[in-house]
């Protein structure tokens, strides 16, 4: 018996598929796609969710000295001339920082493993390039999923079917985070 499905692809195109749908996942909350991919969507996804659990409160907090740049009323750098040439003017800020244990800094980084890079665009117009930022995805399952899911033993997944589709009649799933 087989540990996996091969959904009708390659190697590498089903391992793409699997960690963009387990992306979309993590970041929308639910996804629409079709019973098999769901079921093997939900063992990884649950999986992460499951190690965000278990490493959730695995840190300490340091104060660390951070230089940062002086800007002007209009957001720019503030310039300052030593010995002929222009230089950025810094101040000293004391920061608070979340420093990962090893153990949460390995979750961490298996996590990195299956989880694509997110930009958050904005929906107007407007200033659409300027305005994108990335998404921690890795941050968003540690503070918001772990703590949510800490009374849960498992199951932190649902497949609700909604019907055949219209192409091919494969069964269509809603895949949702309880």
């Amino acid at each position: 018996m087989a540990k996996y499905r091969k959904l009708g692809r390659t190697s590498s195109q089903r391992k793409a598929l699997l960690r963009n749908q387990v992306t979309a996942l993590l970041y929308h909350g639910k996804i629409v796609t079709t019973e098999m991919r769901a079921k093997e969507v939900r063992k990884i996804a649950e999986g992460l969710i499951a190690l965000a659990v278990k490493e959730k409160d695995n840190y300490e907090t340091v104060t660390v000295t951070a230089k940062v740049p002086v800007k002007d009323k209009d957001g720019k750098r503030v310039k300052e001339v030593v010995d002929g040439k222009k230089v950025t003017k810094f101040d000293s800020v004391e920061k608070e920082i979340k420093k990962d244990l090893p153990s949460r800094l390995h979750a961490r980084h298996q996590m990195l493993k299956v989880l694509y890079p997110v930009i958050d665009v904005p929906k107007e117009a407007a200033g659409r390039k300027r305005n994108t930022k990335k998404v921690d995805l890795v941050a968003k399952l540690f503070d918001e999923y772990g703590p949510k899911y800490t009374d849960r033993k498992g199951g932190y997944t649902r497949i609700v079917k909604i019907g055949p589709r219209k192409g091919d009649a494969a069964m269509e799933v809603v895949l949702e985070l309880v």
